[in-house]
């Protein structure tokens, strides 16, 4: 699914850019951002959080429907006890700033992944932050929260196996409707700043036809400019889905 955007070139004549509907972020590079300054990872952090809601703010004021953000993944779980609970902390105490920006600019927040690992407060909260959201219609960002790509496709199995679906009935979108991701529309790009070029298990399914886009910003150096970048590049890629 993709929609077209109406700009205006130099010459003031309009020209036809197609604006993905779904653009999904890994984003890599606080730490490194903030220890190339001397600072504490907290510090890198803080600020890619505030780059988290401009770039969301930005794009669905562009008419970009989704905007995903791989928050913390299944696998983050394996780093240290002490990092592990500041991001845990860190996630807790920025969540409340997101819901505030996200009401003032009419977009729902949609949180995917694991719930059992979670403490009890966050789950409480990410639930309270869906459905007090849930009737924005300006467009949606999705938080990957204790997500992997290949655990949401095995739940997904097993929540069909559950049901009682016969397996000559299940078919890509009736299997679909059982993943977390299920309601959101396609990924057509994914962007990973940082300089690393891997997708580290991050929305499988929806990245089945997507654009991959690897840049050399540390997610904290990310700005408008960055984003008119990816865009335009974006608009140079020819997409055959395939055929």
């Amino acid at each position: 699914m993709i929609r077209l955007l109406k700009r205006k070139t130099k010459n003031e004549k309009t020209a036809a850019d197609v604006l993905p509907a779904h653009i999904g972020f890994i984003m890599d590079g606080n730490r490194t951002w903030a220890k190339q300054r001397g600072q504490p990872g907290i510090f890198g952090h803080r600020r890619g959080a505030e780059v988290c809601k401009m770039v969301s703010e930005n794009l669905i004021k562009r008419g970009v429907n989704t905007v995903s953000f791989f928050a913390f993944s299944t696998e983050n779980w394996a780093r240290e006890k002490s990092e592990v609970k500041f991001l845990m902390d860190f996630i807790e105490s920025e969540m409340p700033n997101h819901v505030d920006h996200a009401m003032k600019n009419n977009i729902r927040i949609k949180v995917i992944g694991r719930k059992d690992t979670l403490s009890k407060k966050i789950v409480r909260m990410c639930e309270k932050f869906e459905k007090q959201t849930s009737e924005n219609t300006a467009g949606t960002i999705c938080f990957c929260l204790d997500y992997g790509g290949q655990d949401e496709i095995v739940r997904a199995a097993q929540s069909a196996i559950i049901s009682g679906v016969p397996a000559d009935e299940l078919d890509a979108d009736m299997f679909e409707s059982f993943m977390d991701s299920g309601d959101l529309v396609p990924m057509d790009l994914m962007v990973r700043p940082g300089g690393h070029k891997r997708i580290s298990n991050f929305m499988l399914w929806k990245l089945a036809y997507a654009e991959l886009m690897f840049i050399d910003e540390n997610w904290p150096e990310v700005n408008e400019k960055t984003l008119d970048k990816i865009l335009a590049e974006f608009n140079t890629r020819k997409r055959k889905f395939g055929k």
